[in-house]
């Protein structure tokens, strides 16, 4: 695996690999990997012939009030583990050479940015979209993989990718759980063991609503009910919003007929988490995830 750190150079490694008519996959991470990344990793690699992922915190996606200086960081660990995968290249550029000084352009899905994690998270998803455009016109990918447990940001990264006629196709892979159900994420190791078994009730949420889903229940208002019932078991975690809504624009639905997203977000302790599931729609089957 080689290490990249320039912009220039990992063009330049894509695009000769493009030219020989190798196909070039790509998995965007902030580093802090867990089983979650790897199986994003691992799906890069079945369907690509040249892998790249990139380890880069991004200032641009952290508020004034959040986490960015404490974010979990282990650059050396990290690429132990991509090595371990077989992987071709890891892109982990400074600030500096992402966002040089004098830049000044955003890119930004406007409404549906907004919404969910958008609404808690004011100017988060435009430090998203930015640094993924940036990543994209870097690192040149006929295929990104993505995440299923950040639905929101897939939604978004897929209108940003139509709207501006990006050649690359969104993959978005199933969530990856510990043994309890609690989704894994970065920023799990921030609970401490009583927070960790709080933490499970953001699942158990989710499983409630799916199993009112799996007897019929289609209503938006009573599913929703029903996982806000179970997140009260549990006091000391604090809910930011529990939402059924279409999965591609993130607006709310009164019915989950035609399919829905059933997102949750809450903070246990000061470590906020995420995690939803998908409903399909009548009639369409689906896997739970």
């Amino acid at each position: 695996m080689l290490t990249v750190t320039s912009a220039a150079e990992m063009t330049a490694i894509s695009r000769e690999a493009r030219r020989s008519g190798r196909r070039v996959g790509f998995v965007p991470t902030m580093g802090a990997l867990h089983q979650g990344h790897l199986s994003l990793v691992r799906a890069a690699h079945a369907r690509s012939d040249v892998t790249v992922v990139s380890i880069f915190v991004n200032p641009k996606q952290f508020g004034p009030n959040e986490d960015f200086e404490k974010y979990p960081r282990n650059l050396e660990a990290d690429a132990a583990m991509l090595a371990a995968e077989k992987m071709d290249y890891l892109f982990c550029p400074p600030v500096e050479e992402m966002y040089p000084d004098g830049a000044c352009t955003w890119v930004e899905v406007e409404g549906i940015s907004d919404r969910l994690d958008g609404r808690s998270r004011s100017g988060h998803f435009r430090g998203v979209t930015t640094v993924v455009a940036k990543l994209f016109n870097i690192v040149q990918p006929e295929l990104a993989f993505f995440g299923q447990k950040d639905a929101a940001q897939a939604a978004i990264i897929r209108r940003m990718t139509a709207d501006l006629n990006f050649d690359v196709e969104i993959v978005v892979c199933p969530i990856v759980r510990e043994a309890d159900g609690l989704a894994m994420s970065s920023r799990n190791v921030y609970l401490d063991p009583v927070q960790r078994k709080q933490a499970t009730v953001l699942y158990r949420a989710l499983m409630r609503m799916q199993l009112l889903a799996d007897r019929g229940e289609t209503d938006s208002a009573r599913l929703a009910a029903g996982g806000r019932e179970v997140m009260a078991e549990e006091p000391a975690v604090r809910l930011d919003y529990l939402e059924v809504v279409d999965p591609n624009t993130l607006e709310p639905v009164s019915t989950t007929q035609r399919g829905a997203l059933v997102a949750v977000a809450a903070y246990v302790g000061v470590t906020r988490l995420i995690d939803n599931l998908v409903i399909p729609g009548k009639g369409i089957a689906g896997s739970r995830r």
